[in-house]
């Protein structure tokens, strides 16, 4: 393999386009690809709500990064902020019906970018594809 055609040379380009794409659908809604995968990791999960730990986790981001997503999501009311009532010091982010309806738009954005990025390859190319990059995932995770 080339030094200039290495696995994640490869995999950090083919990301790079698909945030510039999302980002420039999302812009027109003021939201940009980081606020939409905290929104649909949300609206995921059990109740529709996290602990911030568990969103940073879910996120892979630093917790000042997650802070300052969730307070700018905040600020657009497409999250809801509130503490524990037994243990002050864990704060919950839930998503709101505004961010839902957010949700629901670029999920269809997502997926029609996801098309057009696989579009050239067949149904089992893609099953494939699919499969390779779950498996480089998971040892991804033990670096």
């Amino acid at each position: 393999m080339s030094e200039h055609n290495t696995c994640g040379l490869l995999v950090r380009q083919i990301h790079n386009a698909l945030e510039k794409r999302v980002n420039n659908q999302m812009k027109a809604k003021g939201l940009t690809l980081s606020q939409m995968t905290a929104l649909i990791e949300l609206q995921h999960a059990p109740a529709k709500k996290l602990t911030f730990k568990e969103l940073e986790k879910c996120l892979s981001l630093a917790q000042s990064t997650t802070a300052g997503l969730i307070s700018r999501l905040e600020l657009k009311k497409l999250v809801a902020v509130s503490g524990d009532r037994d243990d002050k010091r864990i704060k919950y982010v839930e998503i709101t019906a505004l961010g839902e309806q957010f949700c629901d738009l670029a999920k269809q954005e997502m997926e029609q970018t996801e098309k057009l990025l696989v579009e050239n390859l067949s149904a089992a190319e893609q099953e494939c594809l699919l499969s390779l990059l779950k498996e480089v995932n998971r040892s991804a995770a033990k670096l």
